[in-house]
């Protein structure tokens, strides 16, 4: 059977923060103001409504059914491709790795070798941004993106048909400001995990249109721990994660809380 090929992409408009795990030095004011802001306390029906919106649908696809749940079932290993800018290539190891830190059931991890890499980041410069959509989704496709979202920066990835993903493709904007490029990495990277729905209803996520967050903020840490909770199985429907979601929400409650050392949360 031919791999389903599911596809998401997202536009960013506005600025965001960085994690606390990256040095604050490398933080510019408005990063460090967004992240000193932002809400930590959510009840179990604010997280639960945000999760069945993100897990669940896809904000543009191309083929396949979206109404299961989609996320590696194994380790990620992500490459970066492109320009030798250090600065960028450097940017999204700490991406990756406060990703990491933050969901402890996920085993990600930049790998030096294209080969075996299950998740290719491509930095490209703005200009060649059309380019690249072109070159991995195909003129046609690439030109109903641009007509749908013109995005900055988006992702892909192709799933099988457990609905494990199995590759994933992100393109980010080097010569984009710090601000904007924090905001796609966190946004896409997080993306290509799965949650590729975006939604203008929930105002605390990243995958809403009009928030930028730049930094792996509190409420998305929820909704990405239960993703990756071993309970929840790609393929899942939305009646099944609903009805394992109780067990679930206490053990992410308690684990991101101790994450970030903040008051947990009941």
């Amino acid at each position: 059977m031919d791999p389903i090929r599911t596809y998401a992409w997202a536009t960013v408009l506005a600025a965001a923060s960085l994690a606390p795990a990256i040095p604050a030095a490398a933080e510019n004011s408005a990063i460090a103001s967004h992240r000193r802001v932002q809400k930590t306390d959510f009840t179990d029906t604010q997280i639960t409504a945000g999760f069945m919106k993100i897990a669940f649908g896809a904000e543009y696809h191309l083929a396949g059914r979206i109404d299961r749940i989609r996320k590696y079932n194994g380790p990620v290993r992500i490459f970066i491709d492109g320009p030798a800018r250090g600065d960028r290539q450097n940017q999204v190891a700490k991406v990756t790795a406060d990703i990491a830190q933050r969901i402890p059931t996920l085993d990600i991890a930049i790998t030096p070798v294209r080969e075996g890499a299950n998740m290719v980041v491509n930095l490209v410069r703005d200009r060649d941004l059309d380019k690249a959509v072109r070159k991995f989704y195909g003129n046609e496709k690439a030109r109903e993106i641009r007509r749908s979202l013109d995005p900055q920066c988006l992702s892909g990835f192709r799933k099988n048909e457990r609905y494990e993903i199995e590759h994933a493709e992100v393109i980010l904007a080097v010569d984009a400001g710090d601000f904007v490029f924090l905001d796609c990495a966190y946004e896409e990277m997080l993306q290509s995990l799965g949650p590729i729905n975006d939604t203008d209803s929930v105002p605390w996520t990243m995958f809403n249109d009009n928030v930028s967050m730049g930094f792996f903020d509190i409420y998305d840490q929820l909704l990405l721990n239960i993703l990756y909770d071993p309970r929840i199985k790609p393929g899942m429907t939305a009646d099944e994660v609903h009805a394992i979601l109780p067990e679930v929400l206490p053990d992410v409650r308690s684990a991101v809380s101790r994450i970030n050392g903040i008051k947990p949360q009941q």
